[in-house]
């Protein structure tokens, strides 16, 4: 009230166009008293607080014209300006080690996770061969700390044996005059081979032995023998199998899922072509069975071998010719193939017709 009474008295004695200046700046002062009234701490912008911090610099008498903020704020503002404009000039710059892309981070942390056994300096080295620049330093900053002892997992330890595994077991099949034989296969788990199978009507422990010795000749036999409990596996086959320097892992009792692999060959074999055909003999039986494994080993793919075959199938691109369909194992499957347009017509390479075996001999299906 006091300001405006003094701008009262000033509007009286100054003439002319002063005097309405002074009124003007009378009118704007009774508003602002008004709007303090009731809002008495209004919020300001950057720009009033950069208008005020101008004016405090080039008007003496700036600290009389204050109402909404008091002349310590405007002085603080100042302050708090100037500390922030010799921030921005002492600022940090791009000096130092260079950053490292995201990419470059997570591909060190795989390799550290994939590689147990590996240092900063072995997936520092794998890096320059990659043609990523980057210094040994940085790459043992990356890798994750606190790494477990070097430890192989288990999927790297399986597969560096599974070339010394084979599994062994019977499956039986009944005749058209209600007789029933008895089938022996060996499958080696690398590439779910069938080495060896016979056929026979009463089998024995000494029978049972033979077929392995015919089955892994001059040399070949696995380190690892994986079987089931069967009484059959008598001494007889036990003192072959010792000769042969292979050591038995016996499955638990009524645990067919421990010898999964050849347990799921058998079923295939039952659901792809013993279940659709009458069995007449133990001659008949080896030629079913001789033609099915050619299906099974060249033609067939097999999901644990990424759609492949136990014998590898090449891929044939499109431009190689026209589809051509090829019965096997008597009709019951195909395979397909390109074929030029101009190619004659030939016989799929594993017949329908089956040629005749000795009744007493195994086979051994090795390429």
């Amino acid at each position: 009230m006091f300001t405006l009474f003094c701008s009262l008295i000033r509007l009286l004695i100054l003439p002319g166009n002063r005097g309405e200046i002074a009124l003007e700046n009378l009118a704007l002062r009774q508003q602002l008293a008004v709007y303090k009234r009731h809002c008495p701490r209004p919020r300001l912008r950057k720009g009033d607080r950069l208008f005020w911090m101008w004016l405090s610099m080039t008007w003496k008498n700036w600290r009389g014209a204050l109402i909404i903020v008091k002349p310590e704020t405007v002085v603080s503002w100042h302050r708090r300006a100037l500390r922030l404009f010799w921030s921005w000039l002492s600022r940090r710059r791009w000096s130092g080690r260079p950053g490292v892309s995201s990419e470059v981070r997570h591909l060190v942390g795989k390799m550290a996770a994939a590689n147990p056994f590996w240092g900063a300096p072995r997936i520092h080295g794998e890096l320059l061969k990659l043609g990523i620049e980057i210094s040994e330093r940085t790459v043992s900053r990356l890798m994750p700390k606190n790494r477990k002892p070097a430890s192989q997992t288990w999927r790297a330890f399986l597969n560096n044996h599974v070339q010394d595994l084979v599994s062994v077991d019977f499956f039986t099949v009944p005749t058209v005059s209600f007789r029933v034989l008895f089938v022996y296969v060996i499958l080696a788990h690398h590439r779910r081979r069938v080495v060896h199978f016979n056929v026979t009507e009463h089998p024995t422990a000494g029978w049972t032995g033979q077929q392995m010795v015919e089955g892994f000749p001059e040399e070949t036999a696995p380190r690892y023998l994986l079987r089931d409990r069967d009484k059959i596996y008598g001494f007889d086959y036990r003192e072959r199998i010792q000769s042969l320097r292979i050591e038995e892992v016996l499955s638990a009792p009524a645990s067919p899922w421990q010898r999964a692999y050849v347990e799921r060959l058998i079923g295939s074999v039952r659901r792809d072509c013993l279940d659709h055909v009458i069995v007449l003999g133990e001659g008949h039986l080896r030629k079913i069975l001789k033609t099915y494994l050619e299906y099974y080993h060249h033609s067939r793919t097999h999901l644990a071998l990424s759609k492949d075959t136990p014998e590898p199938r090449t891929v044939q691109p499109p431009g190689m010719g026209e589809i051509v369909e090829l019965p096997q194992v008597g009709g019951l499957h195909h395979r397909y193939e390109r074929r030029p347009l101009d190619h004659p017509e030939v016989e799929p390479a594993t017949s329908c017709r089956n040629p005749g075996f000795p009744s007493g001999a195994g086979f051994l299906l090795r390429r």
